[in-house]
């Protein structure tokens, strides 16, 4: 990870809203879900940072639960799963857990198309009931961005020599000055 800077919340705030509209028209707009819970990570922890993530960092993300918008069969369960585990069980999933997941699975195809905009990370689960029963404590824990991410490992977006844009919520860990 590569530190950029620290950075105040009003400017995490002002580029989420640039690129995720509360009235943007697609299928389960969860925007404003996505909003609130990084008002809950301020809240915790109080400091933001602007990073650039590793292939690996991204893949390495810890996401809370997700019934897949509402599907048939859960994408995470409560203990949490990674990026990379996430990628790799919808991609063993095939056909079938694409109609068992036909909004999950339009958003990842969506989210494997537009370009790479930051993703939103806490280094600690925020307190909502889709993070309570998380095993990870500490680390880079998703806030915004599970179908982007999980989208990108599935359709290769995520190259071995290029960063992917961040705001972590807290002190993230071993994460050099840039």
């Amino acid at each position: 990870m590569k530190l950029i800077g620290t950075v105040p919340f009003s400017e995490v705030l002002e580029v989420y809203r640039g690129d995720h509209p509360v009235d943007r028209a697609h299928v389960s707009n969860t925007n404003q879900d996505g909003e609130d819970v990084l008002h809950m990570a301020d809240e915790l922890l109080g400091t933001w940072h602007r990073v650039l993530l590793s292939r690996d960092e991204v893949l390495g993300i810890v996401l809370p639960w997700h019934l897949s918008e509402g599907g048939g069969r859960e994408l995470v369960p409560r203990s949490g799963r990674t990026v990379g585990e996430a990628a790799e069980l919808v991609r063993s999933g095939g056909a079938e857990m694409s109609a068992a997941n036909p909004i999950c699975s339009e958003k990842l195809a969506l989210f494997g198309e537009r370009p790479l905009t930051p993703v939103y990370l806490s280094t600690r689960p925020v307190p909502h009931s889709d993070y309570s029963d998380l095993e990870v404590r500490t680390g880079l824990i998703h806030l915004d961005g599970l179908h982007r991410t999980v989208a990108w490992a599935l359709y290769g977006r995520l190259a071995p020599d290029e960063r992917t844009e961040a705001f972590v919520a807290g002190a993230p860990d071993n994460a050099p000055a840039g």
